[in-house]
């Protein structure tokens, strides 16, 4: 560490252009999904607060839907839901 110099390192993880996330589709990978009972939800939105990948389709206030094309997965819709409207299942 003594002769480590910041400016003799090679520039890396690069983003190019910003905007570029929604290019890719990221929820390809997962192996649970959520499954939203939009007849038991009370649209208290602590689902779409929490995702970290803003999966969560929120239009006019309300949840519509979860974009399968963003979730990961990672189950913590279905973890803070207060009502326990989402269940993470295979797929």
């Amino acid at each position: 560490m003594k002769d480590w110099q910041a400016n003799k390192l090679m520039p890396g993880a690069i983003i190019p252009k910003s905007g570029t996330a929604r290019e890719y589709k990221t929820g390809g990978w997962r192996s649970k999904a959520p499954k939203w009972n939009e007849e038991k939800c009370k649209q208290c939105l602590i689902c779409w607060i929490s995702c970290p990948e803003g999966a969560i389709l929120v239009k006019d206030g309300k949840v519509r839907g979860i974009d399968m094309d963003y979730c990961k997965g990672c189950g913590i819709c279905a973890t803070e839901c207060p009502f326990d409207v989402i269940k993470m299942v295979e797929g």
